[in-house]
């Protein structure tokens, strides 16, 4: 399958768009992580474009370096699905470009189509950084659209990091003040 990119900055996303409302969905997913957790939400959709799965990361809860939206997400579709661990047909919504961790999970469990929100420039791996999606030396490769609804889900992380680093700010203005 070949990868359908577009281009976030001239895109007009409106509310006929079928991947704005999956990624509404991922977006109301990420709100279930907690306090600790980067806000990432994940929705695995069916062939028939019903939702199979959702979920939020959840190292931090878990103390699980695997516990990823997106893991766990397709861990749950597969379930539900019975059929094994392949979605074939299934489409991947998820509000933070997936890491090469995640972007590989896709690919094994044979999503037809990737679905994320802001690119994360520092681990994404679904053109960011790396592009293990298109690897032609894999035997899978979903199709990708990019920046949907991407102000929305950059703000979610962004906030998130606002956020963590005002509960540090007391201690971390000290250390980095000298004053004691």
């Amino acid at each position: 399958m070949s990868t359908d990119r577009q281009n976030p900055a001239t895109e007009d996303f409106d509310a006929g768009d079928p991947d704005a409302a999956l990624m509404r969905e991922a977006l109301a997913a990420a709100g279930a992580a907690g306090e600790l957790d980067v806000p990432v939400g994940a929705v695995v959709f069916g062939p028939d474009g019903k939702e199979l799965a959702r979920a939020a990361n959840a190292r931090e809860a878990f103390g699980d370096p695997t516990a990823h939206a997106e893991i766990l997400a397709l861990r749950q579709a597969a379930a539900i699905l019975g059929d094994g661990w392949r979605l074939i047909g299934c489409t991947l919504a998820v509000t933070l470009e997936p890491c090469t961790m995640c972007a590989g999970a896709a690919v094994n469990a044979r999503i037809a189509r990737i679905v994320f929100g802001a690119r994360e420039p520092k681990t994404g791996a679904v053109g960011s950084l790396w592009d293990v999606v298109t690897d032609p030396r894999l035997n899978h490769r979903p199709q990708v659209r990019s920046g949907v609804l991407e102000a929305e889900c950059a703000e979610l992380t962004r906030s998130f990091f606002r956020k963590l680093r005002a509960r540090q700010t007391p201690k971390t203005a000290i250390a980095e003040n000298g004053n004691r």
